[in-house]
């Protein structure tokens, strides 16, 4: 179930996870990458971001009409949210039904209407293996607020979404390698990152313009994506950003934000 069907449309979202930086401490350039994306995952002070990055990134999102999505994530500053934590599902659940409203505070103090939710880091990954956790996540976007579109890998947590009653959407990824089955390889194992501008920009418009991808072992995976995240700590995320751009520009590719603004 999609909230809009962008591939085979010449259509894309193209995201970007953002303000994640807190205190006297930043995480990629997101000046830099706002002109180049559709929409932004804020971080919402649990993984990532401060009260203060919040609202520039919020702020910033506006001025350049990039749709505003929360990014919960485990309560894991040290980790970067990127461990895995024994948090119970109604931990889990209580835990993003937070990070939603302290994001969307921002969003209504600007004017800006919260478009998604895409879980983060560790939480992400356990969301798309574990149905408990993935419902969890849904239950409290649901209850928060039944438009919100639920942005995640094909899997579980799509499945615990549209139970829930949420719009989903399905994300692939331009800097990461995938395993046959579908699944991200794990950031601990050589090659899961793809940091080459010119490498991830065409595996980026052929997963957009014919729904494939090479494996890690090179197999041919087949893959149907509404939108598609460059993660800014990534090494050259910019240039890699505006690689992509250039491809989908050439080829005729919109990128537009989930929801028709």
């Amino acid at each position: 179930m999609a909230e809009s069907g962008l591939t085979g449309s010449r259509r894309i979202d193209l995201n970007s996870d953002l303000g994640e930086g807190f205190g006297a401490f930043r995480a990629g350039d997101d000046a830099a990458l706002f002109p180049l994306i559709s929409s932004a995952n804020v971080a919402c002070g649990f993984h990532g971001g401060d009260p203060r990055v919040m609202e520039w990134t919020v702020a910033a999102a506006k001025a350049h009409g990039v749709a505003v999505g929360a990014h919960p994530g485990f309560p894991d500053l040290v980790g970067f949210g990127r461990r895995e934590l024994a948090a119970t599902p109604d931990e889990v659940r209580t835990d993003t039904l937070y990070q939603i409203g302290a994001l969307d505070a921002f969003c209504r103090a600007a004017g800006v209407r919260l478009q998604h939710v895409k879980a983060h880091g560790a939480l992400y990954n356990r969301a798309v293996k574990d149905p408990a956790l993935a419902a969890a996540i849904a239950a409290a976007a649901a209850v928060y607020d039944r438009g919100l579109i639920f942005l995640a890998q094909p899997g579980t947590a799509l499945l615990a979404a549209a139970a829930a009653g949420l719009p989903t959407a399905r994300e692939g990824f331009a800097d990461r390698a995938y395993n046959a089955d579908g699944t991200l390889v794990s950031r601990r194992l050589p090659g899961a990152v793809i940091a080459e501008p010119e490498i991830a920009a065409e595996r980026a418009l052929r997963l957009v313009a014919e729904g494939k991808l090479t494996t890690i072992d090179g197999q041919e995976l087949t893959l149907t994506i509404d939108s598609l995240c460059i993660h800014s700590d990534t090494p050259g995320a910019v240039a890699m950003a505006r690689a992509i751009r250039r491809r989908f520009d050439a080829a005729g590719i919109a990128v537009r934000p989930l929801r028709p603004r």
